[in-house]
């Protein structure tokens, strides 16, 4: 069964067929993706990499993990699934406002009238 390889730390300049080529030394790359930021086109610095068995991701792991690539220490240790990763990632109310919520559900700030 194919695993799925987080692959951290990647030189901007890193393309999809670099990355897929430095994996397939360690066994049979089933797909390799680099994540690109959708504003800038720019790669965002890491990507995944989907390894045909357990035991060739295994390798990779062993063998790339802390390896340079470009002038920079890649990270590779096994994707978790989008609920497993930690909290407090971003996003959320940012603030800005000086009254609760609560204040614009019963019809505003008429307490502050101009």
């Amino acid at each position: 069964m194919a695993k799925k390889l987080y692959v951290g730390s990647l030189p901007y300049s890193t393309t999809e067929a670099d990355l897929r080529a430095l994996f397939e030394a360690c066994g049979a790359v089933v797909s390799a993706t680099v994540i690109i930021d959708r504003m800038s086109g720019r790669s965002k610095g890491f990507g995944f990499v989907e390894m045909s068995s357990d035991e060739e991701a295994d390798a990779a792991i062993q063998k790339l993990h802390g390896s340079e690539m470009g002038g920079r220490k890649l990270v590779v240790n096994e994707a978790r699934p989008l609920g497993e990763r930690k909290p407090g990632g971003g996003g959320g109310m940012r603030g800005g406002f000086r009254k609760s919520r609560d204040s614009f559900d019963r019809g505003g700030y008429q307490d502050n009238q101009y």
